[in-house]
């Protein structure tokens, strides 16, 4: 009895923190011919400034993933998804990380500063791109169509550091995943995509 009605308040909960979730961080899909169709219409600055076509990677099979350099999770991711990019690259894999302060504030320096930091402390060679805001009014419009093409669990929205979108060679979304799901998880997805 006392088990069940644990679980029921704890259901509730949950509940009510995916509504507040929800409408702190809609999904914001314009409509009409405004909206892009396609990963490759987006043009993004990558850490130093400089405009960057997505167009540049057709072709290529896209892991995109919002990073923090002061996340729990951000040593293991790293070093996961280097070990995906070194065995992958000349396959026509790119991982195009996004950095983003919106979660604890883990991601404080400067776009300068989390290059140093990525370079150096996490030697990182796939590209790093301008720090931005995954969700909420501000929200990067990459990240607005990525959400719009591939929901959440309840939610559209990035729930935290290291939510992972794998792109396939038409730059179509076809999966999301978890920030707690490890990069080496997802080897035999882009392998699949690769071939």
């Amino acid at each position: 009895m006392v088990f069940n009605r644990l679980v029921n308040l704890a259901s509730l909960l949950f509940l009510g923190l995916a509504f507040l979730l929800y409408y702190r961080y809609p999904t914001t899909v314009t409509s009409g011919e405004d909206f892009p169709k396609s990963i490759y219409e987006f043009i993004v600055k990558d850490i130093h400034g400089n405009d960057v076509p997505l167009s540049n990677y057709r072709g290529k099979v896209l892991l995109i993933v919002n990073v923090a350099s002061n996340c729990v999770l951000t040593q293991s991711n790293y070093r996961e998804l280097n070990i995906l990019y070194d065995k992958y690259k000349h396959q026509g894999f790119e991982i195009l990380a996004f950095p983003s302060n919106q979660f604890a504030w883990q991601e404080p320096g400067t776009n300068e500063e989390i290059r140093e930091a990525v370079c150096t402390r996490f030697k990182a060679e796939f590209p790093i791109f301008e720090k931005i805001d995954v969700n909420g009014e501000n929200a990067a419009p990459i990240y607005k169509f990525l959400k719009s093409e591939k929901g959440g669990l309840l939610v559209d929205t990035i729930k935290w550091n290291f939510t992972k979108f794998l792109l396939n060679k038409e730059g179509k979304v076809v999966q999301r995943y978890a920030p707690n799901t490890p990069p080496l998880n997802i080897e035999k997805d882009i392998k699949n995509l690769l071939d």
